[in-house]
């Protein structure tokens, strides 16, 4: 049965566009066969284009943790250092622990950021051989400064760089090359506007070569399987044949826009937002100059009841926002403003927040 469509404002999944669900809808093919390889490689080019890259871009059928794990587990000899500002990069930290690895905590505040010469003081230890960062940290609407920690961690040849892009890549301008990034991975059901269950993923020749010295890094998200099976434009494993379909159109898509254009895209959607936020007696959760640009995670400095809200919402306009994760659940909320959205729709939206607002 076909539910109520309630349109989504939350951080993810975001709202999927009737042609995007179309684009996904192709005759099926087999994964193993000459139509696959067909996909993979029209896809490739315009995936390392998108994302700013030379390197191989590879495909999970995952969610991003996955991926997250696999770094762990290909990428780390020694010691992890796991950069933690909020819950997803706080998560990040057990993973490593589960995986059975030494790591270490960097922890801040959540809504304070991973400061460079916070960084650069542990790492100049010697103790560590992998660092992860949570570039956008969803729980918390925070922006980690990645360009001035990549600075700092490319003083350290020895120490793999490790970036959760999940919910900035192809919205936020993100050269892996360039920064020196090992991994940077995303889940498609944030920016790329994309149904939830294939990860995108870059992996540097360097972090493959260390990878090769890493025992126990299983098969299914064994980086060198990866690489293996892309080189005959294919993965590892069974891959989710309609979400490569649906990358293809999205790719098109971007590419359509200018990746340029869509960053200013977002750039003035997160303003929008922000503005609404203090006009209304909000103050924004992240620490000011470290906001995220595709959600915006707003404190709940007025006290409201954001549970009445997000029913008055979902009752009224048939829309969904998010009220805050975690440990600061109802003492924020959540307004996204990623992939397909655009200045007409939040436009439309801010009123349709003021109407509930008023309603509290």
């Amino acid at each position: 049965m076909t539910q109520p469509h309630v349109k989504l404002q939350i951080p993810g999944p975001v709202e999927v566009s009737p042609e995007t669900f179309a684009a996904m809808c192709q005759p099926m093919i087999g994964h193993r066969g000459s139509g696959f390889q067909a996909l993979y490689a029209d896809i490739q080019p315009k995936l390392q284009q998108v994302l700013h890259t030379r390197q191989p871009v590879f495909l999970s059928t995952s969610s991003a943790w996955g991926v997250m794990e696999a770094a762990i587990r290909n990428l780390v000899a020694k010691k992890v250092l796991c950069c933690c500002c909020g819950a997803f990069s706080d998560k990040w930290f057990d993973v490593a622990q589960r995986c059975g690895k030494a790591a270490e905590a960097l922890k801040v505040e959540w809504g304070q950021p991973i400061l460079p010469e916070q960084v650069e003081q542990r790492l100049k230890t010697g103790e560590f051989d992998a660092i992860t960062v949570v570039h956008n940290e969803t729980s918390t609407g925070l922006m980690n400064p990645l360009a001035e920690i990549a600075a700092v961690v490319r003083r350290f040849p020895e120490v793999s760089f490790i970036v959760d892009t999940v919910s900035s890549m192809t919205a936020v301008k993100v050269e892996p090359d360039a920064l020196g990034i090992d991994v940077m991975l995303a889940g498609v059901q944030k920016a790329w506007a994309l149904p939830p269950g294939l990860t995108v993923f870059t992996v540097s020749e360097r972090a493959l070569q260390k990878a090769a010295t890493i025992p126990g890094r299983g098969y299914y998200f064994d980086f060198l399987e990866f690489k293996a099976n892309h080189d005959k434009n294919m993965t590892p494993s069974t891959p989710s044949i309609p979400h490569i379909y649906g990358l293809q159109f999205k790719l098109n898509q971007m590419l359509a826009e200018g990746m340029d254009n869509r960053y200013a895209r977002h750039q003035r959607m997160a303003q929008m937002v922000r503005d609404w936020a203090r006009r209304n007696g909000f103050e924004l959760f992240p620490r000011a100059g470290y906001e995220s640009v595709t959600l915006t995670c707003v404190k709940n400095n007025r006290q409201i009841d954001v549970a009445k809200f997000q029913k008055l919402l979902k009752e009224r306009h048939n829309i969904l926002i998010d009220g805050g994760y975690g440990a600061i659940k109802g003492k924020s909320f959540r307004i996204a403003h990623m992939g397909d959205e655009t200045p007409a729709t939040i436009a439309d939206l801010l009123p349709r927040l003021d109407d509930c607002l008023q309603r509290l």
